[in-house]
């Protein structure tokens, strides 16, 4: 990979000067500038950008609130509302472990619980942006009530179809936005089929997993580490599901390289829980395995995706890490241990200690641990 020291941006090996464009991963087709469709019309492929996002040091804004202040590496028009509730600049907790330094990195301070604010305040600005009235979107939990919030604050009517078995905190909190509330029988994935009916309908399906706008919103965290402790990480620690917090954590740091101010990139380990594995599979035996991965209980519900949206990029991505599942006893002992420190999270978080607890020994220093989500959302029993 080259750079000509310039501020240029990071795009599939070259550095260009232009502002990154979203297009279709099969057949290249750009994203329409008016309307939203979660896929291509065309081809049915999936739409990403097709570099990391552009960041310039001398944009930061810090007159701007939260993770606005690196508007200009969103991609949005000047005149595209901010739908802000304070999302962004959450803290970064300094731990030691095994002589280790560690960082936690508390999303679960965003404003309704959990990191999914920083796509979700970028996604809802596209959608005012482009005319958008009614969205539906699908949700385990965490997605649904930071859309139905964002929604909330930007005058948008949300509904969320969420699977029966999402913690009811979380379905309370999506209904108390305002958002219609639908209750889908059986597993995440029948909830994602469901909203497709509503797609199909033609009313604009604003998916956090299939609309890319919210992974320059998830970048800022990458920002935010770099500002934080003065320098690149050694290692990043994220949970995944459905691939966006990681891939957007990852080109955040792709961005930081292309302009100039970090030479290498972290070592990244991507965390799923045992009983739903479909990339730590992937990266052993191909993406064929996503066809066979079984779709099992977890309590960390957050990652209980089957079939992983960004998974092929995170793939073809993640040079630099390595992929690790977790048995659900691991995970209880994980999000005691946090609880232990007075750090509150749900099980999905949890994942990010156990993992740590596994690897320490090899891991470079910093380590940073992405805590995704507040335990005040999460009800049940171990």
């Amino acid at each position: 990979m080259e750079r000509n020291g310039l501020r240029g941006i990071i795009c599939r090996d070259r550095v260009i000067k232009d502002m990154a464009i979203i297009q279709c991963v099969q057949c290249n087709q750009a994203y329409p500038d008016a309307g939203v469709p979660y896929c291509c019309p065309a081809c049915g492929g999936v739409f990403d950008y097709d570099c990391a996002p552009e960041f310039h040091p001398s944009m930061v804004d810090p007159a701007q609130p939260g993770l606005w202040r690196y508007r200009h590496a969103f991609g949005l028009p000047d005149h595209a509302p901010v739908p802000y509730l304070g999302e962004g600049l959450t803290p970064l907790v300094p731990v030691r472990v095994r002589e280790k330094q560690v960082l936690f990195k508390l999303e679960s301070q965003n404003p309704t619980g959990s990191y999914k604010d920083r796509g979700s305040t970028v996604l809802v600005s596209q959608l005012l942006h482009r005319g958008v009235g009614l969205a539906v979107e699908d949700s385990s939990g965490n997605a649904g009530a930071s859309f139905a919030a964002y929604c909330a604050r930007g005058g948008l009517k949300a509904r969320v179809y969420v699977p029966e078995s999402a913690s009811g905190p979380k379905r309370i909190q999506i209904e108390r936005y305002g958002a219609d509330l639908v209750r889908v029988p059986g597993p995440r994935a029948e909830a994602a089929r469901a909203v497709l009916r509503d797609a199909k309908a033609g009313i604009p399906y604003a998916s956090h997993a299939y609309l890319p706008f919210g992974l320059a919103g998830i970048a800022t965290i990458s920002y935010e580490i770099f500002e934080q402790i003065g320098r690149c990480p050694g290692s990043v620690i994220a949970p995944v599901g459905h691939g966006g917090l990681l891939l957007g954590v990852m080109r955040g740091f792709q961005s930081l390289q292309g302009a100039g101010l970090i030479t290498d990139l972290p070592y990244f380990v991507g965390v799923q829980a045992a009983n739903c594995a479909p990339l730590v599979e992937a990266s052993r035996v191909g993406m064929g395995a996503l066809d066979t991965t079984l779709e099992g209980n977890t309590i960390a519900e957050g990652v209980k995706v089957r079939r992983p949206m960004r998974g092929e990029a995170l793939l073809n991505e993640m040079k630099k890490g390595e992929w690790i599942a977790i048995p659900e006893e691991e995970i209880l002992l994980g999000f005691q241990a946090l609880a232990a420190m007075g750090i509150y999270i749900e099980p999905t978080s949890a994942l990010g200690w156990a993992a740590l607890v596994k690897l320490i020994d090899k891991l470079p220093e910093p380590i940073v641990v992405v805590l995704t989500g507040s335990g005040l959302k999460y009800e049940g029993g171990f």
